[in-house]
């Protein structure tokens, strides 16, 4: 998987107006009643129209680089989650994404910390990301699969496969 790097020094790069659009956007998500028309209205303008039917996302929640999120069918994102989606962030129909997770597609270089490296993050259809977990950069999760709570992510995640830890091992297959 081929790593995208972001000059943040370069206005083009770094696309302040996304940043404010997104800052902007989950402030009014956050402070709006969920379950409602105008609620709904603001997740999808965030996610640009990206965003399946009988999908939910629940505030608070924290989402920079909205336009590089899609979202399927029947997907439910609790409370408390972060998107940081510069390298890309897909999720499947029928996804579970649990409270205060984590998804985490981009980075900053080690040696110039103005350089953001960016591998997107892919969450397969039907499979579940537990409470507090952490997905990083370049990481898919596999079809059916379930990542423990508080876990953090480092590496793929097999379909039909049971990870928990830091970093997440294999616990079982299912």
């Amino acid at each position: 998987m081929e790593e995208k790097r972001i000059d943040m020094r370069n206005p083009a790069e770094a696309d302040p107006e996304e940043g404010i659009r997104c800052a902007q956007l989950c402030f009014r998500i956050n402070h709006t009643m969920p379950y409602t028309e105008e609620y709904n209205s603001l997740v999808s303008e965030l996610f640009m129209g990206n965003i399946g039917e009988g999908s939910r996302v629940m505030p608070p929640l924290t989402v920079v680089r909205g336009n590089c999120v899609k979202i399927g069918r029947n997907v439910v994102v609790m409370n408390g989650s972060l998107f940081m989606a510069a390298g890309g962030i897909t999720i499947d129909d029928d996804v579970m994404v649990a409270a205060g997770a984590k998804l985490i597609s981009n980075n900053h270089d080690l040696y110039d910390h103005s350089i953001l490296t960016c591998k997107p993050v892919h969450l397969k259809r039907n499979c579940w990301i537990g409470a507090g977990a952490t997905i990083l950069p370049g990481v898919t999760v596999g079809e059916n699969a379930v990542v423990g709570a508080g876990s953090v992510v480092t590496r793929d995640v097999e379909d039909n496969c049971v990870v928990a830890g830091n970093p997440a091992r294999l616990i079982k297959r299912i």
